[in-house]
């Protein structure tokens, strides 16, 4: 086991990583003091945390930083944890995606929708909510009040063709600006009122519908007054939904954490304007005994982090603080900073917030209950699909990396390759490549893949120390993860005993004779292995064939998108091919934009206009070019799909 020289440690604050034999960082933590953190990890072994043993066990060497203030430790941490990913630092798992309520607000004509995944600009949000039904029975009730569009694209801009609004402009819930029945002006003051009431502004709302229908009702204008009695009734039914818990004013984060030795759950409620808006649950592996303090800090940090974090709230309510107070101090001054204002950290003692905060502390136990249900089953398919392939193998140890490379083309042409990387028995997406035959028209998948692999492994080769047998993951010179520094358990291929050949010649010029490389033939499923004539049959309900089936079809499917985007762009460098004015630039500039050639064929002059460097007149002879160019016959330039050929071969 490692451990630094006695001395060398400083006794100030600072940042240390730990980092496993070939170099990689397997857990990034913080100190007050180095020396007394760093010595609590050198102690008796029995009496350490599960993870943490496992941790210092694996641990080849510790790096460390100085740093002059809690609140730079507490920034290096963070960066350091982001940049690395190390696979013993916590990292909170959403226990499931959960839907928003967006209105796009970049777009000419905004429109109200359901949306999940990563947050764009120009897009407001509200949310997060705990289910997708209850967002969309929301939204039914405020178009009616506020009738906004709530379309695609596609849909609007046909409607705009023929003249007539969907079904939802016939029945009120749509103010129709496609056909022109309100103009853009009109429409976005329609959007502003719904993000208002959406914001909690809801009283003054209601109250000034209700003034309208006492006067509709006074002008003996039944018809108008019976509708905003329903539009009141409507809004109403909306607010119900969203149950108030605090004061009017009150904007916070509750946040609150269940825990056992290994894993914790933490829970978190969204309220704005004494409104529950929303909540949100994630669940994390521990990877020490570190005392709930410490938990709260790192999830903050984690939530509020930069590069995508939540918006910070006015005031977070949590269940206890770290026990150090200037660690508390550095954590609000952060989070001040990251939000610009001034941010309050409380743990309520009594009254509505302490109420909610048991509330949100109910959730968060009922999640880890769940979690730890679901987990088992997990753990143990994954476990038993990786030693089923160790044993039908004949591996000296379960493969925890498995590469997997497949190739995609069409008929020799546009030919890519992709790699796909499972730690774990999980996909590891942040370690996927492509990779780009240039150069080579008529090449065969078997070609492809010793070009594929003798890049890969002689990279891997490249960066190994003359000294060592296992590559440096780190860049000495910016100190940032290398792209191909970790060397697989186990290679798979997509297809038989030719492109089994082909990886292994290739891995044996590049001087990597000992990784083992199988292929998965489609036909039967078979796996096909290097130096055996015979393959390796699995039993069709065999958990280590199902992984092996979904990393293969994970290569193809990343392998198919590359190609089909490497396809579009080649297509339209076809189609504008000699149109005056458009250079390499202007033609990738158009493809970012659309996306697709069924776009771009789609598109009018003024919307190519909107594209940066469109004038009118280039965007008019874009136009033209388009519509005068019919595609390939073997090729629908509509959807990009093959007509008189198969799909891409891979």
């Amino acid at each position: 086991m490692y451990r630094p020289a006695p001395g060398s440690v400083p006794d100030e604050p600072g940042v240390y990583r730990f980092s496993d034999p070939a170099g990689r960082v397997i857990y990034v933590g913080k100190a007050k003091s180095l020396r007394s953190r760093l010595a609590s990890y050198f102690q008796d072994l029995s009496a350490l945390h599960p993870r943490t043993l496992a941790m210092v066990t694996t641990a080849g060497k510790v790096e460390w930083t100085v740093v002059r203030t809690e609140v730079e430790a507490l920034q290096l941490e963070y960066s350091w944890i982001k940049e690395f990913d190390p696979r013993f630092n916590i990292r909170y798992r959403d226990d499931k995606s959960y839907p928003y309520l967006a209105v796009t607000l970049d777009e000419e004509y905004p429109r109200a929708l359901v949306m999940r995944g990563a947050k764009k600009r120009g897009v407001r949000y509200f949310g997060p909510y705990a289910h997708a039904w209850a967002i969309r029975e929301t939204l039914d009730q405020l178009l009616r009040v506020f009738p906004v569009r709530s379309c695609s694209k596609g849909v609007f801009k046909r409607a705009g063709q023929v003249g007539r609004p969907c079904l939802l402009g016939y029945i009120g819930k749509c103010s129709a600006p496609c056909v022109g029945r309100v103009s853009a002006e009109e429409h976005r003051a329609i959007v502003d009122d719904l993000v208002a009431f959406l914001e909690g502004q809801t009283s003054t709302y209601i109250r000034r519908l209700e003034r309208e229908m006492h006067a509709a009702a006074a002008a003996t204008d039944y018809e108008r007054a019976a509708r905003l009695r329903d539009d009141v009734a409507a809004l109403r039914r909306a607010m119900e939904q969203n149950a108030v818990v605090l004061g009017d004013a009150t904007d916070a984060d509750v946040v609150a954490l269940a825990e056992d030795p290994l894993e914790v759950a933490v829970h978190i409620f969204y309220v704005r304007r004494g409104r529950v808006r929303g909540q949100r649950g994630w669940v994390a592996d521990k990877s020490d005994d570190a005392p709930t303090g410490e938990l709260v800090e790192r999830f903050l940090l984690q939530l509020y982090g930069e590069n995508g974090g939540e918006a910070v709230p006015r005031e977070i309510v949590v269940p206890v603080l770290p026990d150090d107070p200037d660690e508390t101090r550095a954590l609000r001054d952060l989070l001040t900073e990251l939000r610009g204002g001034r941010v309050d950290l409380k743990i309520p003692q009594r009254g509505d917030k302490r109420a909610l905060l048991g509330t949100v502390a109910r959730n968060a136990g009922q999640a880890l209950a769940l979690h730890k249900t679901r987990r088992a089953s997990d753990l143990t398919t994954r476990s038993r699909a990786l030693e089923e392939i160790q044993r039908a193998l004949e591996l000296d140890e379960a493969p925890l990396r498995i590469e997997c490379y497949d190739v995609s083309n069409l008929q020799g042409t546009e030919v890519v390759a992709s790699m796909v990387v499972f730690e774990d028995g999980l996909p590891r997406k942040s370690e996927y490549r492509r990779f780009a035959i240039r150069g080579r028209q008529g090449i065969d998948d078997v070609a492809a893949i010793r070009e594929v692999l003798g890049r890969r492994f002689r990279r891997l080769t490249e960066e190994r120390e003359p000294d060592r047998t296992a590559a440096q993951p780190l860049d000495p010179e910016t100190g940032r993860p290398r792209k191909f520094a970790y060397a697989p358990g186990l290679v798979v291929v997509d297809g038989g005993k030719p492109q089994v050949g082909a990886a292994r010649l290739a891995m044996d010029e590049a001087g990597v004779s000992d990784i083992p490389v199988v292929g998965l033939a489609k036909r039967l499923e078979e796996v096909v292995v290097d130096g055996s004539d015979d393959p390796v049959i699995l039993p069709r309900a065999s958990e280590g064939l199902y992984l092996l089936q979904r990393i293969r079809d994970e290569a193809h499917r990343f392998a198919i998108t590359y190609h089909r985007q490497r396809r579009s762009r080649s297509m339209v460098d076809s189609l504008l091919d000699g149109v005056p004015g458009l250079g390499p630039a202007r033609r990738k500039a158009l493809l970012a934009h659309f996306g697709s050639l069924k776009r771009l064929r789609a598109a009018t002059a003024d919307e190519i206009t909107a594209v940066p460097g469109f004038g009118s007149r280039t965007a008019e002879t874009v136009v033209e070019a388009v519509a005068q160019r019919r595609p390939s016959p073997s090729v629908n330039m509509a959807t990009g799909e093959i007509l008189d050929a198969d799909s891409p071969s891979t």
